[in-house]
């Protein structure tokens, strides 16, 4: 069930974000909000969403969290510890907070809330502040605004695992 406020964009092009269908509700002042309608694609085998997809929703709200007071630059993860409290079913919620900066890092922490507002999963981030800079010796590609440029995604057939 879609939410009943309007959801924001995101200010930057993550595909992965987009495949999973994460929506932004809120992003200001040291928080941000993202939501999820789980498909049967997000779930385990154990019918109920998988951890990853929690721990992404956890990462995207931290990040953003981390990125609303100084939209002008990119986050990266440098660690996040999650801790799962329950089964998460049904729409989700992810809460980022942002607890403390400086001129180069982040420290947040973010929940994951089912539509009863029951507490299914917690996590604390560090996030590095990265302006998009080149680096010796390798392509620092510009952060992504638009669509994926055509020649950045290949319809090969993955290769075998053996």
């Amino acid at each position: 069930m879609p939410s009943p406020e309007a959801d924001l964009p995101f200010s930057v092009h993550i595909p992965f974000v987009e495949l999973l269908g994460l929506r932004l509700c809120r992003w200001d002042e040291g928080v941000a909000e993202i939501a999820l309608d789980p498909t049967g694609q997000h779930l385990n085998s154990f019918g109920v969403v998988h951890g990853g997809v929690s721990m992404t929703l956890l990462d995207v709200a931290m990040a953003h969290a981390a990125r609303s007071v100084q939209r002008d630059v990119g986050v990266v993860t440098i660690e996040m510890k999650t801790t799962f409290m329950q089964a998460a079913k049904g729409p989700l919620r992810a809460h980022g907070r942002l607890l403390h900066r400086t001129a180069t890092l982040a420290f947040t922490e973010g929940e994951v809330r089912d539509a009863q507002g029951r507490l299914c999963a917690h996590a604390s981030g560090t996030f590095r502040y990265v302006r998009r800079l080149p680096a010796a010796d390798r392509t620092v590609h510009p952060l992504q605004t638009k669509a994926v440029a055509p020649d950045a995604v290949s319809d090969a057939p993955a290769a075998p695992c053996s």
